[in-house]
Parts: structure tokens; C-alpha cells; sequence
């Protein structure tokens, strides 16, 4: 069965000030309007996403948040896992692997390095760049479940560069 994941950097934050702990750090202005790009092109390029997965700090949250907006999903439904703050890919791969067989395609909101190794590590693109704010990578998989997306790779199917 043909599966698509969507890997989101957040979009721009502000530069932590003196003491602010990292999680605490929130989108720009220009932020906020990178992460509506990037829910347009989402919305336009695939119209939805069944389920949505996002690191709990502020910067990724308003990112999700905003690119929810623009894909017409409730942002009740969105999965804040505390495992994906600065998560590295082996937890990144993990979550995947723990979502229900019936999501088809699904936003993973999160932090580099993390989120551009995972990119590079599903689809093989190892000479791809690191993610800037707000970019999507569009990656397409034949996965019976996802519990098995430890053992294959998948193919870059589009990218967009926040």
C-alpha cells in the first residue's frame, strides 16, 4: 500500500534572549507566514493529511498549527509527542511506526538535524540539503503497515523549499 510522509521543518523562530529555555522559542512574523506557504502548498499538492505528528515546542507547534489551517484539519486532532522535541531519526522513524494502519499520509512536524537525516535515510537522497524553515519534503513508501517502515525505503516524491 502506497504511504506519504510529509516532513516539515518548522518554520523561522526568534533567537533565544538571555535564560529562555530553547522549547520555549516562538515563530517570527515571517515564521508565521512560512508555515502558511507551506500549508498552501501541502493543500495544493495533496489536498490533506490524515493524521498529523508534531514536536510540543512552541516553534513546531505554531507550525503545525498554521499548516492545519490551511489543510482543513482540526487542530484537536494533532499529536504532540514530547519524543519528537529535537528528536534524533531513530525517534523520528519510531513514531511513524507506531501510527494506525489507516493513515495514508501524514505531516511530521519537527527539528533538524533530525528531520533532514530522516529524510535522507527513507528516501536514500543522501546529497539532500538540510531543510530550512518551513520546508517540506514529500516522501512516498509501499508499506503494508507502518510498524515496517524500519525496513524500507521510499522514494522522494516532491520538495518545498520554505
Amino acid at each position: 500500500m502506497q504511504r506519504i510522509i510529509l516532513l516539515c521543518r518548522h518554520a523561522e523562530a526568534y533567537d533565544p534572549f538571555p535564560l529562555q529555555p530553547d522549547f520555549e522559542r516562538e515563530l517570527t512574523p515571517l515564521g508565521q507566514q512560512q508555515a502558511r506557504n507551506a500549508g498552501k502548498w501541502l493543500r495544493e499538492k495533496f489536498s490533506k493529511a490524515d493524521a498529523i505528528l508534531a514536536s510540543p515546542a512552541n516553534r513546531a507547534n505554531a507550525t503545525a498549527r498554521l499548516i492545519a489551517g490551511r489543510l482543513y484539519f482540526s487542530e484537536e486532532q494533532i499529536t504532540y509527542n514530547p519524543d519528537l522535541y529535537n528528536a534524533r531519526e531513530s525517534l523520528l522513524i519510531r513514531s511513524l511506526g507506531e501510527l494506525p494502519d489507516h493513515v495514508k499520509q501524514v505531516l511530521l512536524v519537527a527539528h533538524n538535524p533530525g528531520i533532514t537525516r530522516l529524510a535522507r535515510e527513507l528516501t536514500d537522497e543522501l546529497q539532500l540539503g538540510y531543510l530550512d524553515p518551513a520546508s517540506v519534503v514529500a516522501v512516498v513508501l509501499e508499506l503494508k503497515q507502518w510498524q515496517d517502515i524500519h525496513v524500507t525505503t521510499g522514494l522522494l516524491l516532491d520538495h518545498y523549499k520554505g
